[in-house]
């Protein structure tokens, strides 16, 4: 029995001999802990009006731990640190899914559909141009930046991650990104309201289609109005929603990339598939499962919160594996990227969101 058990899991990429390991006991012992108080730090006033999540301090607390303490113990706790980095996470993104309806993606109509494909694809397409053209930043970092600011913020970034196998300070670098332009963004909306001249719907729909984090389209749009909060998550959920299909397209991207460059070093042509990102598929699926309401509202509002501690692990994980020396290495140019990416999202947000709404 236990045997066909761990052959039953070889497929999912699960490692069933690592559990015997003492570098995995202790490693999840870490990172579980290390979660934990950033769950408790998350729940402090300040922390709370700042909006800034437990999965943002998770990759803090992790990053002062990491270049601290953390290289000592290291060698006894990797093989845990990374299995939360890798399956945890995976798992973290496929579970996101029932956060989401699709009777909630229907409530913004087309319009909202279209605002959100406008902006996921032009802030992408901007994030690789002058990624690679302008600021000559590496691919995975550019894509990494690309996307969080086009889809969902850290969530985006970290499901991103796997698909295109990115470095560990690469990711704490886009998630930054994702911080400081995520929060800018999430106290200038409310401020620019009034001069926007926008309806509370209207206004939440530019809230969901262009800003970073779930967490910080709520406080924008809460900071107006109960309505313009609604629509703003609602639209915020739709996009969040794309975030399978552009890891497929991602990956059938990449693939098509190493094709090229093996055709390119032999002449015995390309003998590679495409790699389809399962835990994105999953995704969807549970999407589903949540849209059928054949889970009870308790139990999904459990697996929310066990969705998020999952989160909160992979992120401490990944900032156990980040070097600040790595990130100070990177410079200014992601801030600057980003920065540009910022300005695209919210002066082009606005006038595209304009455009599409005079269609309908």
């Amino acid at each position: 029995m236990l045997s066909a058990i761990k052959n039953g899991l070889q497929p999912l990429g699960v490692n069933t001999k690592q559990y015997g390991d003492s570098r995995w006991w202790i490693g999840m012992l870490l990172v579980i802990v290390l979660a934990g108080v950033s769950v408790a730090l998350s729940k402090l006033p300040i922390m709370q009006t700042a909006q800034f999540s437990s999965l943002t301090i998770g990759i803090v607390v992790g990053i002062i731990v990491g270049n601290s303490i953390f290289s000592r113990i290291a060698t006894h706790t990797d093989v845990g640190v990374d299995y939360a980095k890798s399956i945890l996470l995976k798992a973290g993104v496929v579970l996101f899914g029932f956060r989401i309806t699709f009777t909630q993606v229907a409530g913004v109509g087309w319009s909202g559909l279209l605002t959100d494909i406008v902006m996921l694809v032009g802030t992408f397409i901007l994030a690789i141009q002058l990624g690679k053209r302008v600021f000559k930043l590496d691919e995975q970092t550019t894509i990494l930046i690309g996307a969080g600011s086009s889809i969902c913020g850290a969530a985006a970034v970290m499901a991103t991650e796997p698909v295109i196998k990115a470095q560990a300070h690469k990711v704490s670098v886009a998630v930054a990104t994702v911080v400081v332009f995520g929060t800018l963004s999430m106290f200038a909306y409310p401020i620019m309201f009034e001069y926007m001249g926008l309806s509370e719907h209207a206004y939440g729909i530019f809230v969901g289609s262009t800003i970073h984090e779930v967490a910080q389209v709520v406080a924008a749009g809460t900071a107006v109005s109960a309505n313009a909060a609604d629509t703003a998550v609602i639209e915020k959920m739709l996009r969040v929603m794309m975030l399978a299909p552009f890891l497929v397209g991602l990956s059938f991207w990449q693939s098509k990339k190493s094709a090229k460059a093996g055709n390119a070093a032999s002449s015995e042509g390309d003998k590679s598939g495409i790699t389809i990102p399962w835990f994105a598929v999953l995704f969807i699926v549970a999407s589903g499962v949540h849209s059928l309401s054949i889970i009870p509202q308790v139990t999904t509002n459990a697996v929310i919160w066990f969705d998020n501690i999952l989160l909160t692990i992979a992120m401490v994980a990944l900032g156990l594996r980040t070097h600040v020396g790595a990130i100070r290495q990177a410079g200014i140019k992601p801030l600057l990227l980003a920065l540009c990416l910022f300005l695209f999202l919210t002066l082009g947000g606005f006038a595209i969101n304009i455009g599409i709404a005079e269609l309908f």
